[in-house]
């Protein structure tokens, strides 16, 4: 508990984050990716922007490119990615969604949409607006207009 007697603030962003996701993998799990990693929501919605080389997505995601090698190479395993020749440079390859990575792309943005909706039916739009309004100040200007984080916005 915060001083004042109210459940810190901080702590509620996490739990609620938690929940949501929780919700998430459930819902996209019932329809068939049971298999998805705590990575491959960024992957798949850097790579639904854009096909990108392993570099590149490391950059996108801030991580080393042996972290994203490792996690490209287990989201092929499970036939969410493919690599493809880079049409123009022979030597490089690029990572793209395969249809089973558009389809769990597009199932986790039909969760995201209609978690919003039953938010907006529950507790009204003007509620709702004031916490994405404090979410994305939260989050500052840098952050959402990111090139990197672009992608994950839409």
């Amino acid at each position: 508990m915060a001083a004042n007697g109210k459940p810190d603030f901080g702590i509620l962003l996490v739990l609620a984050e938690q929940q949501f996701v929780r919700e998430l993998r459930a819902t996209t799990a019932a329809q068939g990716f049971d298999d998805q990693g705590r990575s491959d929501g960024f992957v798949l919605r850097t790579l639904g922007a854009a096909p990108a080389t392993v570099g590149a997505l490391a950059e996108r995601l801030d991580i080393t490119k042996q972290g994203a090698a490792q996690i490209v190479d287990d989201m092929e395993r499970r036939g969410y990615v493919e690599r493809r020749p880079d049409p123009t440079d022979g030597r490089a390859r690029l990572i793209q969604l395969s249809e089973r990575g558009q389809a769990a792309l597009a199932a986790a943005r039909r969760f995201h949409q209609a978690y919003e909706r039953r938010l907006r039916k529950t507790y009204g739009d003007a509620a709702v607006d004031a916490v994405r309004a404090v979410l994305a100040s939260m989050a500052g200007e840098d952050s959402t207009t990111d090139p990197h984080f672009r992608a994950l916005m839409f």
